[in-house]
């Protein structure tokens, strides 16, 4: 099975996300990108949608709920949102949607920024591995792997997919 590419996605995944927020009627949204691959989907939405807004990132690693397990990755840097999270209709972006463990972070992180209007969550893909009932209301593809794999999104331009086996690592 191919993986399919960023860059189609992300045009559909525009024009999805400009209907969703005209039925809710929300004209202004408040993007956030979570580190790193979520910024990346998001930089590249803003620009299929042809918007210069302000984009909000968020790194959420403090917020995980295994951090006690895994400790504090290395290259952890600090959340900067550019605007007010309190009443705000917000458009949370990440990459892929595994478990849904980084997507409650996110909005653990968000909420102690004040308490948004609504949030959009925006998802390039899903990898239907979910252990939270957490589903993207924008969503390029979802994808069934087996066990051993993994999708990482490289980028930030041009963004590409590439598929990980795990198995073959921990045979090493």
């Amino acid at each position: 099975m191919s993986l399919p590419n960023p860059a189609e996605l992300i045009r559909q995944m525009a024009v999805d996300l400009r209907a969703h927020l005209a039925r809710r009627g929300i004209t202004e949204p408040r993007f956030i990108g979570i580190r790193t691959g979520g910024v990346w989907v998001a930089q590249a939405l803003l620009e299929a949608l042809g918007s210069d807004s302000p984009l909000g990132t968020l790194d959420v690693s403090f917020y995980r709920d295994d951090f006690s397990q895994n400790g504090l990755h290395p290259q952890v840097r600090p959340s900067q949102l550019p605007f007010e999270i309190e009443g705000q209709h917000l458009v949370l972006v990440d990459d892929v949607l595994m478990s849904g463990r980084t997507i409650r972070a996110a909005l653990n992180e968000l909420f102690d920024y004040g308490r948004p209007a609504s949030v959009t969550l925006v998802c390039l893909l899903d990898l239907d591995a979910g252990e939270l009932p957490i589903r993207p209301n924008v969503l390029g593809a979802t994808l069934s792997l087996a066990p051993h794999e993994r999708v990482k999104l490289t980028g930030p331009a041009p963004l590409a997919l590439e598929r990980q086996d795990y198995a073959c690592a921990s045979a090493l």
